[in-house]
């Protein structure tokens, strides 16, 4: 594998067997059996239904029932947990993204996890197949309490039969933002009324790192872990952008952009035609590809190679509830997830390259598994080292977003949306 390769994955597992199971027990706590357990988690159709063999294959071997508890976005999930575990009735197993930050407790992991280093002694969870970057991530203070199954990187989605189909040209790998705008035009010019280049991601109810690469890439970073660089000015050319892109349709108007949260390829405006290209982690290519029949690939965000502001981070950790009453039950599931060559024969690239090594063989012939390692050959080498999440994540995201949205439906200009931004971050911080 390539230097600039990062390894790939994502995790959902749900059981649709136990899901009245599942829903009984969020009652009464983390799982109610010295067979069950219950996994918090978020993720779209395509995933939750392709890992329902997984999870059969574990019960049927281990007896251990896995009553899943998914969400359809990172928000409702972090913020379904943060309430559960505060009244004692949090599942056993949470799902975590690339790293703890929304956990919202700082170093102090431990009081809401538990540590995995007595499963990696006794055997119960394996890491010697492990990428060590893997085992790095998802340690903190030398205690490990997450294991992810995967990394990933930002890109940009493109609709590959769409866009050859209607005689306008491919892109490139790599753009600056000008060569960016004229290709989005040239491909306007060639698609049917109602369907437009480019979604509306300026922001998403889960997520903002578009904002946060465009932030990286123009040397104001959002967040340092002490302290921002932008200002509102900033912030305001931001809002500018895709104000540009509005006006020249480019993106779909607000009232259309609505109609798709964009969290994963169920909400996806490309998936449903509306769009040629759109945001997504690296990661999510099989799903979405799966979703529909036109070919599709990935791209890097304009000015990624003049200024190395993409990142790689790892994804989807998985860590256990420090109230489990099963947790030797959960640390199982755990090892089977990362180890089990039936679980990436059985998922695939989804979404992308295992951090196990064993799991990594198994998916490396995939298409999908192709494509998302000849981008990152590329986008791999204009990587630079991610940045903090901003503090409050979550309520960052969502109030990032309703910003944006104010813009789009002309109750802010980008001047005030701009301050808002600078606002808000000062809020967060203080």
């Amino acid at each position: 594998m390539k230097k600039g390769m990062f390894v790939l994955v994502a995790l959902v597992v749900s059981s649709a067997m136990v899901f009245a199971s599942g829903a009984s027990q969020a009652q009464t706590g983390a799982a109610a059996g010295p067979g069950t357990i219950r996994w918090s988690f978020w993720g779209g159709e395509a995933r939750i239904k392709n890992t329902q063999l997984a999870i059969d294959k574990f019960t049927e071997s281990t007896g251990i029932i896995v009553a899943a508890e998914p969400a359809p976005g990172t928000g409702d999930h972090f913020n379904k947990f943060k309430t559960q575990f505060a009244g004692g009735n949090a599942a056993d197993i949470i799902q975590l993204g690339g790293d703890f930050a929304n956990l919202q407790v700082g170093d102090n992991v431990g009081s809401v996890l538990l540590p995995l280093d007595s499963f990696v002694k006794s055997g119960i969870i394996d890491t010697s197949k492990v990428d060590a970057s893997a085992i790095t991530a998802g340690t903190v203070n030398g205690v490990l309490y997450a294991l992810p199954l995967a990394a990933n990187m930002p890109s940009l989605l493109y609709n590959k039969a769409l866009i050859e189909g209607v005689g306008a040209p491919l892109p490139q790998v790599s753009m600056t933002w000008d060569e960016f705008r004229s290709w989005l035009t040239a491909v306007k010019a060639k698609l049917p009324a109602g369907v437009y280049p480019l979604a509306d991601n300026s922001a998403n109810a889960d997520q903002s790192f578009f904002f946060a690469y465009w932030c990286r890439q123009n040397g104001t970073v959002m967040w340092d872990g002490k302290q921002t660089h932008l200002t509102a000015g900033d912030a305001q050319k931001y809002f500018d952008l895709w104000a540009d892109y509005r006006s020249a349709g480019l993106i779909p108007p607000a009232e259309t952009a609505a109609d798709y949260s964009e969290a994963n390829e169920s909400s996806s405006s490309l998936i449903s035609g509306k769009v040629a290209v759109c945001i997504i982690w690296s990661n999510q290519l099989l799903n979405y590809q799966n979703a529909i029949a036109d070919e599709l690939d990935l791209i890097e965000l304009p000015n990624a190679a003049a200024t190395k502001a993409l990142w790689g981070q790892m994804s989807q950790m998985m860590a256990i509830n420090k109230n489990s009453r099963n947790p030797e039950a959960a640390a199982k599931f755990i090892n089977y997830r990362v180890n089990d060559p039936s679980v990436w024969n059985t998922m695939g690239a989804d979404p992308g390259t295992p951090v196990n090594s064993e799991g990594r063989a198994i998916v490396a012939t995939t298409p999908a598994a192709k494509k998302i390692a000849a981008y990152l050959d590329v986008a791999g080498a204009h990587t630079r080292p991610r940045d903090p999440n901003m503090p409050g994540d979550t309520e960052w995201n969502s109030s990032f977003f309703l910003i944006a949205q104010n813009v789009a439906y002309g109750k802010l200009s980008s001047a005030q949306a701009g301050q808002q931004v600078m606002d808000l971050i000062a809020r967060l911080t203080r």
